[in-house]
C-alpha cells in the first residue's frame, strides 16, 4: 500500500475507529473528536481542526519534538519535553471539562 491509497483510506470517514466510550457509557472520552480532526488537518482545514480537537496542535508539536530530539541532541530537552507534555494534558484535560459545561 502507498502512502497515497493509504491518506485516503485514512480520511475515508467510513474506516474511523468509534469511540466505545462513548457507544458503551454515551460519555465522550478525552481522545474524542481527535481521528476528525487530524482528518481536517489533511484536507487543509487547520480552524476547524482547532474546534474539533483543540489539543491536536500540541500534539503534533509534541511529536514533532520527540523524532527530532531522537535524531538530534538539543540542549534542555528534558525541561522542554515536560513543558510541552504538560500543556497537551493540559489542553487535553480542559477541553474534556469543558464539554461538560
Amino acid at each position: 500500500m502507498n502512502t497515497t491509497s493509504a491518506i485516503i483510506l485514512f480520511t475515508n470517514e467510513d474506516y474511523m475507529l468509534p469511540c466505545m466510550n462513548k457507544q458503551l457509557l454515551g460519555l465522550e472520552c478525552t481522545g474524542c473528536g481527535i481521528q476528525r480532526a487530524a482528518v481536517l488537518l489533511l484536507h487543509g482545514e487547520f480552524t476547524e481542526a482547532f474546534k474539533m480537537y483543540p489539543a491536536i496542535y500540541p500534539l503534533i508539536v509534541l511529536f514533532g519534538f520527540l523524532v527530532l530530539n531522537s535524531f538530534i541532541t538539543i540542549k534542555h530537552e528534558n525541561k522542554i519535553s515536560i513543558f510541552l507534555m504538560i500543556t497537551t494534558v493540559s489542553t487535553i484535560l480542559i477541553n474534556y471539562i469543558l464539554k461538560f459545561i
